[in-house]
């Protein structure tokens, strides 16, 4: 007789919840909880920060920054500590989930956008356990994450949704916060001055090529290619010295979007260079917009 197969544990996405740990303000904070796993690679995991009292509360994906092959959840940009920016938001009264994704060395693209696709519909899927409103998620991102934010707004082409974790809900999200993003890698080399046939650069192994070797893909990587009429709300926030992402790239997005007839509310510091370095009134301003953008449009405050 054949052997009976194990019985297989469920996904680690299916797991229950953590207990919240407390925080100050009366925030509590569930750390390293799966959202999505693939096989043969980590489970995908996720710190929900919660505001104080009883919800059902709008949250606010957030995506970290380092070129798609650096960072983690832990880290919000060097002008901030993580924890104490993400608290300051759910204090604010908006709950904020800061998501890992594969990496490039990891996977290539869409991996990165089909794991922030999976946070927002594992988000939705056990919103009542959550004590969040899957009704009111926006999106919200630094660098990297900017980009990817951004994406989840415009994107719903469904070759693009991915399949990874739970699926069936819809990953849309009402409104998007990007700083200093990449939003056009086509046009990306031409705006940094730097070789478009480079295959070290940061937007070539996201690609798994340079993109001036596979345009069609670097098209569907870059939100620029996404904007239609319908785009959720936006937020951009870029530094005019910016030495890494040109600050033309938020510029250009919301030239973009305005013409779609999007509300965008897009601004510049100057003497900001990329994460708001040698800017610390910049940071802390990018911060109070931020917080205000996401009180309006999910708290209507």
């Amino acid at each position: 007789m054949p052997t009976p197969a194990l019985p297989l544990p469920p996904p680690a996405h299916a797991a229950p919840l953590p207990a919240p740990s407390p925080g100050p303000d009366g925030t509590r904070v569930l750390p390293g909880v799966p959202f999505a796993a693939t096989p043969g690679t980590r489970p995908l995991e996720l710190d929900l920060y919660l505001p104080a009292g009883d919800g059902p509360h709008p949250v606010a994906l957030f995506l970290h920054g380092g070129g798609w092959r650096l960072g983690s959840r832990h880290s919000g940009g060097p002008a901030f500590p993580a924890r104490t920016l993400f608290e300051r938001v759910a204090a604010a009264g908006v709950a904020v989930a800061s998501a890992d994704y594969r990496l490039t060395g990891e996977a290539v693209w869409p991996a990165q956008l089909h794991d922030a696709k999976a946070a927002v519909r594992w988000l939705r899927a056990r919103a009542g356990e959550l004590d969040v409103d899957g009704d009111r998620v926006a999106a919200w991102g630094e660098s990297a994450g900017g980009h990817l934010a951004a994406l989840l707004g415009l994107v719903s082409d469904p070759a693009l949704e991915g399949e990874v974790g739970v699926t069936g809900p819809p990953s849309a999200v009402a409104a998007v916060a990007a700083w200093y993003p990449p939003t056009d890698l086509v046009g990306f080399a031409g705006d940094a001055g730097a070789d478009p046939d480079d295959a070290t650069t940061r937007e070539a192994q996201l690609l798994g090529a340079p993109p001036s070797s596979v345009p069609d893909r670097a098209a569907q990587a870059s939100p620029l290619a996404h904007v239609a009429a319908g785009a959720p709300p936006f937020l951009l926030l870029h530094g005019r010295a910016d030495r890494f992402v040109p600050c033309v790239q938020s510029e250009r997005l919301g030239e973009a979007l305005r013409a779609a007839g999007a509300d965008v509310d897009l601004h510049t510091s100057a003497g900001a260079d990329h994460m708001w370095l040698g800017a610390p009134d910049a940071a802390a301003d990018a911060l109070d917009r931020t917080v205000a953008f996401l009180r309006a449009r999910l708290l209507g405050s």
